[in-house]
Order: structure tokens, then C-alpha cells, then sequence
């Protein structure tokens, strides 16, 4: 069981935990919504619940809780450039299918 950040968002995390000036890492989930059945959930977190399930890669902490990581183990976080938009892709391998407007997916 692993999720992994890739340099790219892991230098984004960190350069927004230290703007914000606290926090340990992001929660990465996922939520029942849209069109597929399935959303990513992402957010800053201050602190480690006790039933988080705690992944470290270059030097920062993705929290994940044990209902979500069903979903998304084997993902990877990115942080990406195209064009004039930016934003964090997840790279999931047991997505079967994304809706046509990519809010949501389905395993």
C-alpha cells in the first residue's frame, strides 16, 4: 500500500505549508460526487488524526484515511504545468473511468 508525491508537488506542498506558516503535509481522499461516483479530495492538514494512514516522499506527508485508501492506493500525487493552468494531478491506477468534465471517477 503506497501513495507517492512527485517532486513537482511535493516542492508545491512545501512552498504552501510555508507560506501559510503551519501544517504537517495534505490529505489526500476521496468523496461520493459527480457523474462517475468518486471525487479527490486534497487539503492542508495541521495535524495527524490517530487513524491516518501516513506516507512520506521528498520530505513531505500525505495523510490518507483507511476508508479512501481502497481507492487510491498505488497513486501519485503530481503537481503540473499546461499552458496557463496548474494544479495537482492524480495519477491512480485503479481508475476504470473519469466523467467527461474530469470532476469525477470510477474504479
Amino acid at each position: 500500500m503506497a501513495v507517492t508525491l512527485s517532486e513537482s508537488a511535493a516542492r508545491h506542498v512545501s512552498k504552501y505549508l510555508a507560506k501559510r506558516g503551519r501544517g504537517v503535509g495534505v490529505r489526500l481522499g476521496v468523496k461520493t460526487t459527480g457523474c462517475s461516483g468518486l471525487a479527490y479530495k486534497l487539503e492542508y492538514v495541521d495535524e495527524i488524526a490517530p487513524e491516518d494512514i501516513v506516507f512520506e516522499g521528498h520530505g513531505v506527508k500525505v495523510l490518507v484515511d483507511p476508508k479512501s485508501m481502497a481507492y487510491i492506493d498505488g497513486t501519485e500525487l503530481d503537481y503540473v504545468r499546461e499552458g496557463l493552468n496548474e494544479g495537482f494531478k492524480f495519477h491512480n491506477p485503479n481508475e476504470r473511468d473519469r466523467c467527461g468534465c474530469g470532476e469525477s471517477f470510477r474504479v
